[in-house]
């Protein structure tokens, strides 16, 4: 074979060979890597365009986090959007086939990828609505964390283990979610205590309020206050209400007026009970007969 033969032959595998027909349309080989090198610059330039945005121009209006995150995310899919198009229409596909093409994506979105594509609605969802953003605390599934993505499909949530959840967007939508960033920072912590019967009520509520007012985290305003709850089966049931200025400081902020009230406690005599029980034996009014015993040789076959 001549160099002369090798090319055309090579020629006609490129671009006069069809691979695949599509309602009469032959595509070749070259066809399929054109619409192929279309998409890949589509993506390349949804990248560069983000870039471009990100330092150039979105740093100028001083948007928040939230807000600049769905523009780079819906230029991103518009430029891939715009791709897809540019490719269909280099292969000159017959407009049937294109929207039959989209009619099996649709049927596939609407059984396969239901979850996929719910779960993208509520990316841009949570984007646009803004009810978390990044960096504020959540708690999900019985799980404290604090924001650190929100991607269109899952939003990653950093536990203070420092164990990062992935938690898909719709489930943040469709399920109770409780962000302690949103709106007034500020949280009030319950402490539940229980005293022994027979210890000065007034004194018990100084000492818990002492122990909160001499804790500098604590806010003043509101003020703490005690209440008297109820009288328990072992205990007199009390209750320390106290503001914290924002949700990070809650575990340890506990822990220190725990230990605050225990010492005060101690210091004044104030007993915490253990649950106790109280048992009743009652004496038998017959006395006891003793049953004569048999031996083996008395029992009868």
């Amino acid at each position: 074979m001549t160099v002369s033969e090798a090319l055309q032959k090579t020629h006609y595998i490129l671009y006069d060979y069809t691979l695949v027909n599509v309602r009469g349309v032959g595509l070749t080989l070259m066809d399929l890597v054109s619409a192929g090198v279309v998409m890949l610059v589509a993506y390349l330039l949804s990248r560069w365009l983000q870039l471009l945005l990100k330092r150039r121009f979105l740093p100028r209006f001083n948007l928040d986090v939230g807000i600049e995150l769905a523009l780079l995310r819906t230029t991103h899919f518009l430029v891939l959007a715009f791709g897809v198009y540019t490719a269909l229409s280099m292969l000159n596909l017959p407009l049937g086939a294109v929207a039959g093409f989209f009619a099996l994506l649709g049927v596939g979105i609407g059984f396969g990828l239901q979850n996929i594509a719910s779960n993208f609605i509520s990316g841009f969802i949570l984007l646009m609505e803004r009810p978390i953003k990044l960096g504020d605390r959540i708690t999900v599934d019985n799980v404290w964390g604090d924001v650190t993505q929100i991607n269109l499909r899952t939003t990653v949530v950093n536990t203070d283990d420092n164990v990062c959840i992935i938690v898909p967007n719709s489930s943040l939508l469709d399920n109770n979610l409780v962000n302690w960033s949103y709106g007034d920072r500020r949280i009030r912590i319950h402490i539940p205590i229980g005293v022994a019967y027979g210890s000065d009520v007034d004194l018990v509520t100084r000492l818990l309020t002492r122990a909160a007012t001499e804790n500098a985290r604590v806010l003043n305003d509101p003020a703490p206050a005690v209440h008297f709850l109820a009288f328990g089966d072992s205990s007199l049931n009390f209750e320390l209400l106290c503001w914290l200025p924002d949700s990070t400081i809650k575990q340890n902020l506990t822990d220190e007026l725990n230990r605050a009230i225990d010492r005060l406690f101690r210091d004044n005599n104030i007993e915490i009970p253990f649950p106790q029980r109280d048992l009743h034996v009652r004496t038998i009014a017959a006395p006891l007969r003793w049953l004569p015993q048999e031996t083996p040789g008395a029992l009868k076959s």
